[in-house]
């Protein structure tokens, strides 16, 4: 069982045991609670340690979150008899407060307890890498230049396409070189990104652990690093001269990129217990773009804030 707040684990702990998991309230601060955005939260108990190991008489339960009021007439919401609570298909951050009201004995009067827990929702990056390489070309402003831009892309689109993967071009620049103790060349600067794409809106089957974003991601990645490989090889080879537009051995470079979804950002001081998380911003800070992290704003005064 988790208790006061969740552990490190918590997040992997979470996809795996999100139905056994149970977050324990404290007097002392509000806990942080880390919930998948659109899954279900863990159990949020409507209790502190110290009350977990007294016998209550009679207690009620009454929860307010950011809209008001909860009750298990919302589709969305589940509130056990002993006051868990239950966020399905979360969306909503705030500040959630349990109101407890019970007797210690049969005899005394009602005593009461507010306990607030912080609920954010969070998604994992969603990554994508960055490639840049350069090719031999004809003459700048050649349209022969511009045919090969176009089909280089639908190639590698092609390669990764099994994979709901998309390879997208950032730009496209010809420029003249001049070579160490040699004349000028023409030449191509690529960048190029490649991306996994929503896999559900594909209607794909595939086993789990195939359809994991990253993994698909990285299978891509090799794909482009091998059809680059490959041309070096092919090159090498051939005993045909080289054609006008080749690529040149050596000048693939590649980078991962991390981005977080409009609203979210990523910060291990803020959030130590979800470190690698995109969480979604509190107020007095946003995040516009599908950058990584949550902007200063002291306008913004809700959660997710995409603009200040």
């Amino acid at each position: 069982l988790l208790t006061v707040q969740p552990s490190k684990r918590f997040l992997r702990s979470a996809a795996l045991r999100q139905n056994s998991l149970k977050i324990v309230g404290s007097v002392v601060f509000p806990v942080k609670v880390y919930v998948k955005l659109n899954h279900n939260s863990p159990r949020i108990l409507c209790l502190t340690n110290h009350l977990r190991n007294l016998e209550l008489i009679d207690p009620k339960f009454r929860w307010n979150g950011p809209g008001g009021s909860l009750s298990s007439e919302n589709s969305s919401v589940e509130i056990s008899p002993t006051g868990t609570l239950i966020l399905r298909n979360f969306k909503l951050s705030g500040v959630y407060i349990c109101s407890i009201f019970y007797k210690l004995t049969a005899m005394q009067p009602y005593k009461s307890l507010s306990i607030k827990y912080l609920i954010y929702a969070y998604s994992d990056p969603k990554a994508y890498y960055e490639f840049t390489a350069r090719y031999h070309a004809a003459p700048c402003n050649n349209f022969y230049n511009a045919y090969f831009e176009r089909t280089l892309i639908q190639i590698l689109n092609k390669l990764v396409d099994e994979l709901s993967c998309e390879v997208t071009l950032i730009k496209a620049e010809c420029h003249h070189v001049k070579m160490q103790r040699g004349g000028l060349q023409n030449e191509i600067f690529f960048t190029f990104s490649v991306a996994s794409l929503d896999r559900e809106k594909h209607n794909r089957l595939c086993q789990e652990s195939a359809c994991d974003a990253f993994h698909r991601l990285n299978k891509a990645k090799h794909l482009i690093e091998r059809f680059f490989k490959q041309q070096v090889e092919v090159s090498r080879k051939s005993s045909e001269p080289l054609p006008e537009i080749y690529y040149i051995e050596g000048t693939l470079q590649m980078v991962r990129i991390d981005r977080c979804y409009p609203g979210y950002g990523i910060n291990a001081l803020i959030h130590p217990d979800c470190p690698q998380c995109c969480v979604v911003c509190s107020p007095g800070s946003y995040n516009p773009s599908n950058g990584i992290h949550c902007l200063r704003c002291d306008s913004s005064l809700i959660y997710g804030a995409t603009k200040c």
